[in-house]
């Protein structure tokens, strides 16, 4: 018995064949009606000369006349092929789809089967075939099989295709491998039940990896990533060792890395895996006496394989290596998904920010700045909400970061501006028997930059009727420290219109003082921090204030007072607070003891009012 093994029409063993059969050689042919077509001596030299692999096969799929080019291929001697079944030399028997149309040509419903067939030589080789069946021309009881060696084609293309799957630097697997290989593993967990049905990835990018290209070259880099692979690939062995399957390490480009854990048991074989890997790449690495160190940071994602398409897998750990280069880099960081989810939603308000201001979803909120002597209401601060559709109202802190970022900061700003002072104004008409209170309005450091603040102002003020000394801007200490050229010019010009400059959330950023006299600042706003300090009554004062805290806020008022500038305590939410900031000279108090944000009519209900704390109703410790 000769074996001869085939596999699907791909690759891969195949079900023996058996090849031990009568055979008719050339010179035996008879001239039957059955092998006429050989009978003619112009076909019969054609035929036996021929060194494509032929036979003539009859209507039942036995062999009539094979020429030597075929009984070589097969190992077999010529005399040994007639009368063997066709299907089972070149195995098609193994394939129902190729068995099924070969017998739709010897019946005369097909006029052709090609198929690639894998066949194994007695001597214990295997071969590839291509193995086509016709029809004969001028003859209804018989056909041509035809066998072509292709193995050396087929070595070509493994070969090319090799090349093409895999990294030239690091000869790991590439990324169109990678993701082939993450396709085929998703929709194998998410089917077969005998595994854990989950898949685990480590993404992976080395730190530092660009100054040291940038440095000493390329050559050096491509050797860089050559060791780096190799020790993940040193990982992967060690990880595999206890498992059924060994992870991919692949290189996806750059400096980028990506380790797959098929059938993973959990995040804790995942946290494993990337602490091994963060050992290894951390440890320095001597190329040709040149001793380097880089570090990784890796986002580690693990799943359910079904519903997980790789698209959404790699999202994934992007997001999440990112987080882990934002946590400090050198760390692996696994993927949370309510972290994810504050993203996806920062992403949803990013791009509908712009839109939101055309569609009149801003609405302005107010809350009093009141005096620490009177108690009467001296001003406000316009602080803006957002009326999302999607996530409901939203203050400046869910949305400000990312209007500054995108630049729709300027034309929210804009907008911020002209209904604070038509606001404002129409208070003042409102109420004409009281002393008009001002606006405070907070401006961004890119507001300054990108557009000409004093020409908006100017122009608002013209055109709502306000003067500009009811108007105050406020700025965070980083906005202006370091103000020279355009940004100091904006603000001189704006103090020499009127305007009020406030420096907002004081004593948080830089608490450089020199800049104070040398900006036109007409008031400090102390950060809320200073004021906890001040929370108890006299009794528990001594024993459990800060003292640093009052002595620290005593000094800055009255250092402010001596520049001339006035000074408003934030978060003010006690009476012993402001008793105690109003026995140090604090000038306005502004917080919940107070009043919380509220709309334009309350702002006008409080106005007048000799005691705005009492007014508010809220309740005080």
């Amino acid at each position: 018995m000769r074996e001869r093994a085939v596999s699907g029409t791909s690759e891969g063993p195949a079900p023996a064949a058996d090849l031990d059969r009568p055979v008719v050689t050339e010179s035996e042919i008879d001239t039957s009606p059955r092998t006429e077509p050989l009978s003619r001596p112009p076909y019969r030299a054609v035929f036996a000369a021929a060194p494509l692999a032929m036979a003539v096969v009859d209507r039942d799929g036995l062999v009539v006349g094979a020429n030597d080019a075929l009984a070589t291929l097969l190992g077999s001697a010529a005399d040994e092929l007639a009368g063997a079944v066709a299907a089972d030399l070149v195995g098609l028997t193994s394939d129902a789809r190729s068995l099924h149309a070969y017998h739709e040509v010897l019946r005369g419903r097909q006029s052709r089967l090609r198929c690639t067939r894998r066949l194994k030589h007695p001597d214990g080789h295997s071969l590839w075939a291509q193995v086509t069946v016709t029809p004969l021309p001028d003859d209804d009881r018989s056909v041509l099989l035809t066998v072509a060696d292709i193995s050396a084609r087929r070595e070509l293309q493994a070969r090319l295709r090799h090349l093409q799957m895999h990294d030239p630097v690091t000869r790991l697997p590439n990324r169109t491998l990678f993701f082939e290989r993450l396709s085929a593993a998703l929709e194998a967990e998410s089917y077969e039940r005998s595994g854990t049905g989950r898949i685990g990835l480590c993404y992976l990018d080395l730190d530092g990896f660009k100054a040291i290209n940038d440095t000493l070259g390329h050559r050096v880099g491509d050797r860089l990533l050559a060791a780096v692979a190799e020790r993940l690939t040193r990982c992967a062995d060690e990880a595999g060792r206890s498992r059924t399957s060994v992870p991919l390490v692949a290189r996806l480009g750059g400096d980028e890395f990506a380790l797959l854990v098929e059938d993973s048991t959990g995040t804790e074989q995942l946290a494993e895996l990337a602490e091994a890997v963060l050992r290894a790449v951390q440890e320095p690495f001597d190329l040709s006496g040149r001793r380097l160190s880089v570090s990784a940071s890796i986002g580690v994602v693990e799943r359910h394989a079904a519903g997980t398409t790789p698209t959404a897998l790699m999202q994934a750990a992007d997001t999440t290596l990112y987080w882990a280069k934002a946590d400090g880099k050198a760390r692996w960081t696994l993927f949370d998904p309510e972290r994810n989810a504050h993203r996806m939603t920062r992403q949803a308000l990013a791009s509908t920010l712009r839109p939101a201001i055309d569609r009149d979803e801003f609405r302005l909120e107010y809350q009093p700045l009141v005096g620490m002597e009177d108690d009467r209401l001296h001003g406000v601060e316009a602080l803006v909400r957002w009326n999302h559709p999607q996530f409901g109202v939203l203050t400046p802190n869910r949305f400000i970061g990312l209007a500054e970022e995108d630049g729709s900061i300027v034309p929210l700003g804009r907008w911020v501006l002209r209904t604070a002072c038509e606001q404002a104004r129409r208070w003042q008409l409102d109420h004409p028997d009281e002393p008009p209170i001002f606006v405070s309005v907070n401006v961004a450091v890119r507001q300054i930059w990108d557009s000409d603040l004093v020409a908006d102002v100017a122009q608002t003020l013209a055109e709502t009727g306000l003067a500009p000394h009811l108007l105050q801007l406020e700025l965070t200490e980083s906005a202006v420290m370091g103000s020279a050229g355009r940004p100091l010019q904006t603000l001189k010009a704006l103090s020499d219109m009127g305007v009020r400059i406030a420096i907002d959330d004081f004593g948080t950023g830089y608490s450089n003082l020199a800049y104070l006299s040398r900006l036109p600042v007409s008031a400090l706003k102390l950060d809320g921090s200073f004021v906890r300090g001040f929370q108890y009554d006299d009794r528990d004062a001594a024993a459990r204030a800060n003292p640093a805290d009052e002595v620290v806020v005593e000094a800055m008022i009255q250092l402010a007072h001596r520049l001339g500038l006035t000074v408003t305590a934030e978060c003010v939410e006690t009476s012993a607070q402001a008793t105690r900031l109003r026995s140090i000279g604090c000038d306005t108090g502004q917080g919940w003891l107070y009043s919380r944000p509220v709309s334009p009519d309350r702002i006008s209900e409080l106005l007048g009012t000799p005691d705005v704390q009492a007014e508010a109703g809220v309740a005080n410790p």
